[in-house]
This record gives structure tokens, sequence and C-alpha cells, in this order.
């Protein structure tokens, strides 16, 4: 097959259908490159590594420009404060309840599964407990300094710094005109830019994906089954209690459409573990279902910054999952701690892989479970992390289709 008809039967195969394969390629891959993972790091490896870093490199400008011409598009700024308060409103009931159900799941089943029996020791892995406050995560929303936060990707930061450009442009009118076209001119180039990366993705995934494979094998989930399970369990019923009636009676949308039209951001979310890549992939699913732009724009980029209902649950069931194995019955007024610890701290959790395990020992240490468990919890970490990010981006989504038919 020549290269043009290879790129011509590529094209007619959906970017959902490619990135399942590529997901399917890469399991297969990793299986038969089992014991090779030095080969799998060495030459797959870094070809993953390439992708994720253009998706990174186009996010900073893809949520700042995206941002500032949603408000651009808006023309009233009473329609920004609405829709921030209502998105924001939206992502706190739903990661509360994330966080509730990650207590109370596992809390009933712990008894009729095999755990995992742990003994920490002083030789564990020390962990350092960061300094964690709701007053800190309110100071951190603001930048001392416009370039730091686009170079560390510090989103809560590049979104205030978005919204003030936005609304400034907005006021000044006239003379804002001309930095008015320059957002718009540059928000449509970044648009091409991401389209050009976006048509790398079943490369990048398979690329990504491998040498996880090769690394675990097929004995992937090992003595940590019960564990995923339970983290997995919880997503889906999540899903199914919350996203589903959300769309369905708040979004006036049919579930089965909503999932269905969200299969390649989710895919991607599930290979990529990050929320904040998988942005770009969202955007256009959720516009495919009818969400206007100035919507999605807006929202979304605020949701992959503070709506991590799966890193809420993945705390919650980890943090009574290690309880268990280490033979602590936790009371009532731990039940509430790390209640309170998960919703908070997923806030501040960074949408990029392995972003919660720094706060899980905060969450840990608010609870008085051994914060040596963070290591033991982190052998699973990236496994459990692609479902979590599943869920993340499937919020974000919900809540821009609710925020469609409400802003109605």
């Amino acid at each position: 097959m020549s290269w043009q008809n290879y790129v011509s039967t590529m094209k007619k195969i959906s970017l959902t259908s490619q990135i399942a394969i590529a997901l399917v390629l890469a399991i297969i891959a990793g299986v038969l490159l089992g014991g090779h993972a030095d080969f799998a790091d060495t030459y797959i490896k870094p070809f993953g590594t390439i992708f994720m870093n253009l998706l990174k490199f186009i996010v900073v400008p893809l949520v700042l420009f995206s941002i500032m011409a949603g408000i651009l598009s808006m023309n009233d700024i009473t329609k920004v404060g609405r829709l921030g308060l209502r998105a924001v409103v939206f992502f706190m009931i739903t990661t509360v309840i994330a966080a509730a159900l990650g207590l109370i799941l596992p809390t009933f089943v712990k008894d009729a599964l095999p755990v995992i029996h742990i003994v920490p020791d002083g030789s564990a892995t020390a962990v350092e407990v960061p300094h964690f406050s709701v007053m800190d995560q309110i100071v951190n929303m603001f930048p001392h300094n416009i370039v730091v936060p686009m170079s560390d990707m510090t989103m809560i930061q590049i979104i205030v710094i978005a919204v003030f450009f936005g609304i400034a442009m907005v006021h000044v009118g006239e003379k804002g005109e001309m930095a008015r076209k320059v957002t718009l001119s540059f928000n449509e180039v970044v648009t091409k830019i991401l389209s050009y990366i976006m048509a790398l993705a079943p490369y990048g995934v398979f690329c990504m994906l491998t040498p996880v494979v090769v690394k675990n094998g097929p004995s992937v989930l090992g003595s940590y089954v019960v564990l995923v399970l339970l983290d997995y369990l919880c997503f889906f019923v999540h899903a199914l209690l919350v996203y589903t009636p959300s769309v369905y009676l708040l979004g006036r949308l049919s579930p089965v459409r909503f999932f269905k039209r969200m299969q390649s951001a989710m895919l991607f979310a599930f290979s990529s573990d990050s929320s904040v890549a998988t942005l770009p992939y969202t955007m256009r699913c959720v516009e495919s279902l009818g969400v206007r732009k100035d919507i999605s724009s807006f929202v979304l980029p605020l949701g992959a910054t503070i709506n991590m209902d799966g890193v809420a649950i993945y705390l919650g069931v980890t943090s009574v999952f290690m309880a268990h194995c280490c033979g602590i019955d936790l009371s009532f007024q731990q039940y509430l701690a790390i209640a309170f610890a998960s919703t908070v701290a997923s806030i501040g959790t960074p949408g990029i892989p392995g972003g919660s395990l720094a706060l899980m020992a905060m969450v840990f240490a608010s609870a008085n479970i051994p914060v040596e468990c963070v290591a033991i919890a982190a052998g699973v970490d990236r496994i459990v992390d692609m479902g979590r990010t599943v869920m993340s981006i499937t919020g974000d989504a919900t809540c821009a289709v609710v925020m469609q038919r409400i802003c109605k």
C-alpha cells in the first residue's frame, strides 16, 4: 500500500476507532515485548513523550486564547460571572458526591474481599507531607507573575490571567479592538496547530501505553487487584448515578448519544491519564454535542483545573483500603477528615500523570493513616490514573452540556 493510500484509508477511520486500535495494538505489543522493558523505554516511549510534549506545548495557548475568545464572544461580563459561578457550584457538588462514594462503597465491601496485608515499617519510602490549607489554595489562584504560570503550566492561574484580559478587552471597547482581533486571530492559529497534533494521536497513544504494559505484564493488577477493582467500580457507579442523570435531566440530552460522542476523548484520557492533555479532544467532542464554543471554551479549561471527581474517589477508596490493610478501624471523625481533605485537595491536583500522589500523603496524614502507604499505593497509580482521568473529563463535559441548557 502506498503512503497516499494509507493516508486516505486512515482518514476514513474515525479518530475514536484509530485510538481504540492503537490501544489494542499497544496491549498486544506490550505482552509480546514482555521482559524487554529497556527496549520499550529506549525506542518506543520517546515517541510517546514527544507526542505528550506537543500536547502540553499547545495546552497553555489553547486555554489562554480560547477563554479570552469565549469571553469576547459573549460581549456581556455578567454572562461570564453567571456561567463561572454555576459551573463552579456544579463541579463542587459532583466532587463532594464523588468523595462520599469513594468512602462509602469500599467500607461496605472491604470485609468481604481479600486485601494486601501491610505492616508499615521504618524501611518504607518516606513521603513528604505537603502543607495545605483552604486559604493557601485561594491565594495560589492569583499569579504574581504572568510568565511563571505559563512556564509551570499552573492552569488555575492561567485561567485567572485569561479572564482578566478578556474582561478588560470587553470593557475598553473600541480602544481594545486591535487586541480583540489579535486574540481571535491567535485563537484560530492555535486551533489549526491543534489539528496537526491531534492527527498524531493514535501513534502517540500506542507509544505511551506499550511501555506500561511491558513493565507490568499480564499480571498488571497483581496483588493490587482489589484496590483497582474498587476504584473502577466507584468510577462506574459515579458515572451511572451522577453524570447520566445530569446529562438527561439537566442537559436534556440522551445519555447514549452523550457517551457515544465522548468516546474519543474518553479513550485518549484513558491512555494518556492527563486531563489537561485531553482538553483539545474534550472540546471537540462537546462541541459535536451542540454545546456552543463560548461555553465549552470557558467551562472545559475551568473543569480541567478544578474538577477532579476521579481523584476525589481515588483518594477516598485508597484511604479506606490502606487503613484496612494496616488493620486500622477508621472512626467517624477520620471519615469526615478524609472526605474534606479529598474534596478540597482534588481541586488543586495537577491535571498531569501522577499528580495526585503528593496530595495522597496529606489525605493519609489527616486520618492518621501511615504516610508510607503512599509508596505502596503508587504501585497501581498509573493504572487507576487512567480511569480517574476519564471520570474527570467526563465530568467536565457533563457540566458543559448542563451549562448549555441552563444558559438558554
